[in-house]
């Protein structure tokens, strides 16, 4: 799933491409996505390297590939059309966490019914999907105090911390952490993360676990923690 801005860029790119056979500058981006700064426009692009729609050609100016175009479609026209019916809010975790025990047969072992909110990126941001629908069950024993949810991730900048593409993280929610803690972070109140968090002075990193990506550094009025990852499902086919 990709943010508006990110959808923008990618037709853009495609369309540019398309006219040109040659990649826009960062100047040519900033400038048809009405952004102040090449800053934003280097965080989509890296967005969208990461969830594998384009690719950089190291050591090349202007060495942008597009490798996979299907977000483009439905059209921005569209997307932007049905955002209000969806009344989407960045915000997207919810701070009611209701406890449904489907087994009581032994209080040792309950599983409880966590709400699965969607995915999360474990690379650049991207928009969490808010669908109260959905439940997981989760062994009482992963849990601690405290409300929790689960997301699934989608990206492989985490692997090195054991955290892979399709796992489900289970979240404790948290709107503080210590340096080093791997954490849900909403950056810039629209696109949600899971990173390791640093601290330092007034700047936060959100730091991947993998050297194929890149540290990230923001304002403290730029990143808000909606929780911190306490535990991790997997699935074995």
């Amino acid at each position: 799933m990709l943010t508006k801005k990110q959808l923008e860029l990618l037709t853009f790119l495609k369309n540019h491409l398309k006219k040109n056979d040659v990649p826009p500058s960062f100047d040519e981006m900033k400038d048809a996505l009405n952004l102040k700064s090449k800053s934003g426009i280097h965080r989509l692009v890296s967005a969208l390297e990461e969830r594998g729609f384009i690719r950089r050609l190291p050591n090349r100016a202007r060495a942008i590939e597009i490798i996979k175009t299907t977000a483009i479609e439905p059209s921005i026209k569209s997307v932007t059309e049905t955002l209000p019916q969806r009344q989407f809010s960045p915000n997207v975790i919810p701070g009611n966490f209701p406890r449904a025990i489907t087994s009581e047969d032994n209080e040792d072992n309950q599983i409880i019914a966590l709400p699965l909110y969607g995915k999360i990126a474990a690379g650049d941001p991207i928009e969490a999907i808010n669908d109260l629908s959905q439940n997981i069950a989760v062994p009482n024993s992963l849990l601690g105090q405290g409300d929790h949810y689960a997301l699934q991730v989608e990206g492989d900048s985490m692997v090195e911390a054991g955290i892979f593409d399709g796992d489900t993280a289970i979240i404790k929610k948290c709107e503080n952490a210590e340096n080093g803690t791997i954490v849900v972070a909403l950056v810039e109140n629209e696109e949600v993360t899971l990173k390791k968090l640093r601290k330092r002075n007034n700047s936060i990193a959100l730091e991947p676990a993998n050297p194929q990506y890149e540290t990230r550094i923001f304002g403290p009025d730029q990143v808000k923690l909606q929780g911190k990852l306490v535990g991790i499902i997997r699935k074995y086919n």
